[in-house]
This record gives structure tokens, C-alpha cells and sequence, in this order.
């Protein structure tokens, strides 16, 4: 059966006193299973407690596999999260941690060999071991590529931000990052996403717009929606949450307006609920 390969961080993004199993790869990893995907994830993590700690954690979400490496010396990832009074949370990235380690291993190679999809973020590749492994394993597959841009100041360089982009055959960026990646011409932001695609030669990119929803160009063609109305708790997971609904949709080859509008209600409802990965199932979804 083919897989989706989701590639990057897992960290605990920690609240105060409270600590909670995070990473946008393992998110969209997590939102994929709960949308009936077959979902494999590749990370590493470190040899101390809070690492035995996430390993239970993807065993207890079914993600668990020999992809997640386990690092001799970094440790395991602790992020700290701050929300701002609209919940929109910033976040401290400690530097060098385990996943700044993720090896080129005989099974990430096979997973990539055999996947459907990769879908890989920006944050993971900031130092140039893990960015390696991962261009390594798109030059060698044959899967639909989909980079999640997922800018973190200052934990990238626009040169390895264009490399991605440049092996994605997707690209999905909110509207900030697409300020600053595409809207450096006086165009509109279609004519800017226009230029994007001739530059980079993407076959579909996505542009989400927090709560004025979200737009797409694909074959030759834009689509958009105007988000839904949600009483924000807190936005963690709802990119996630959108990207993994998109992606779904995209491998089911799914009309591209009744996609990009389900993946909007998607990351709505998961904006108006605590945490990244709130538990829906298919009578929410068919709801949405």
C-alpha cells in the first residue's frame, strides 16, 4: 500500500508549565492518519527522557516506526511557545538538537523510494546535515514533493528556502511568508504567484490567508475561498491541519474548489480548539 512520508522536526512545544508533542511534520503527519492516510514519519530524536517521552507518544498516535533515529549526543527538542492575545503563537528554537542529525538510513531510503508523497518543511533543514539527507532523498523518488515553507526566524537563509522550493512540485506558504518569497515585484499577489510558478516551476501552490481563508493556483488556474468564521483558541496546528486536508485531496485528485474549501473549514475547526490535533472523525469532517 503506498505511503505518505512526512520528514522533519518532532519537539515539545512546551506552555508554561504544560508540554505538548509537537513539530509541523509530525502535525500534518498526525492530521494525515486521522483523514485514513497511510502515513510514515521520519525524525530523530534524542537518547534522554524527553525523547523516551516522544517515542511513546508516536507509538500511542500509530506513527511510530525504524524511521525515528535516535541521536547519541544532541537532545531532544523543547521549544517554547508564546501566545499572543489573538492566539498566534511565536516561538524559542533551541540550536543544535536531534533532528538537526537526521541520517541518510537504508530505511528513510526505502520509504522515500516507495512513497506516494514527501511532504517536508523548512525548519528542519536550517543546518545542513538533515538539509542534505532530505535532498538526497527527493533526488532519488519519484513521489508527488510538497514543501510546507515554515519560516522561523532565524532559523533559515533564503538560499536553502529557494532549494526547496525548487524540488517541490507543491508549495503551500501563508500570507506572510508569501510577502516575503513571492511579493517582491509591484503585482498582485496573483501576478506575484504567477511569476513564482514560472521562476520555480511548481505544478500547484497554495497561499493561506489565516482567517480570509485561503488561495491556490493550479493547472493553469487560480482558486480561492474566503475562510470561515471560527472563535480562535489558538492557531497551533491549524496550517497543519490545512496542508494535511489539502494533500489528501490532491493525491485523491479531488476538484481543486471543493479542496481548497474543505481544507479551509479543516483548519478553521482546528483554530477554534486547544492544541495542535484535536480528534475529529468522518461526522465532523462530512460537517465541515
Amino acid at each position: 500500500m503506498k505511503h505518505i512520508l512526512c520528514f522533519g522536526e518532532i519537539l515539545w512545544d512546551t506552555f508554561g508549565d504544560e508540554k505538548v508533542a509537537g513539530g509541523a511534520p509530525m502535525n500534518v503527519a498526525r492530521h494525515l492518519v486521522q483523514q485514513h492516510n497511510n502515513v510514515l514519519f521520519a525524525s530523530r530524536v534524542g537518547r534522554d527522557t524527553s525523547g523516551d517521552g516522544l517515542v511513546e507518544f508516536l507509538k500511542s498516535s500509530g506513527l511510530y516506526s525504524d524511521l525515528i533515529q535516535t541521536d547519541e549526543t544532541l537532545p531532544t527538542c523543547e521549544v517554547t511557545v508564546q501566545l499572543d492575545e489573538h492566539g498566534s503563537a511565536t516561538y524559542i528554537i533551541p540550536e543544535p538538537v536531534s533532528w538537526d542529525n537526521i541520517q541518510i538510513e537504508t530505511p528513510l531510503v526505502r520509504a522515500a523510494e516507495s512513497a506516494s508523497a514527501i511532504v517536508y518543511g523548512s525548519l528542519a533543514c536550517r543546518g545542513e546535515i538533515t538539509k542534505n539527507t532530505l535532498l538526497d532523498l527527493l533526488h532519488e523518488t519519484s513521489a508527488l514533493k510538497i514543501f510546507d515553507v515554515n519560516l522561523r526566524p532565524p532559523h533559515y537563509t533564503l538560499e536553502t528556502i529557494e532549494t526547496l522550493i525548487a524540488r517541490a512540485d507543491v508549495v503551500k506558504m501563508n500570507e506572510d511568508e508569501a510577502a516575503l518569497l513571492i511579493g517582491g515585484s509591484n503585482g498582485t499577489l496573483k501576478e506575484n504567484m504567477i511569476e513564482f510558478q514560472k521562476k520555480y516551476h511548481p505544478k500547484t501552490i497554495c497561499v493561506t490567508r489565516g482567517g480570509e481563508g485561503a488561495i491556490a493556483w493550479h493547472d493553469h488556474e487560480f482558486y480561492e475561498h474566503p475562510g470561515c468564521p471560527v472563535n480562535v483558541v489558538d492557531t497551533v496546528g491549524a496550517g497543519d491541519s490545512f496542508l494535511a486536508t489539502f494533500v489528501t485531496g490532491l493525491l485523491k485528485n479531488e476538484p481543486m474548489q471543493g479542496l481548497i474549501e474543505k481544507a479551509c473549514r479543516v483548519g478553521s475547526f482546528v483554530a477554534g480548539k486547544r492544541g495542535a490535533n484535536p480528534v475529529y472523525d468522518d461526522s465532523i469532517l462530512a460537517s465541515l
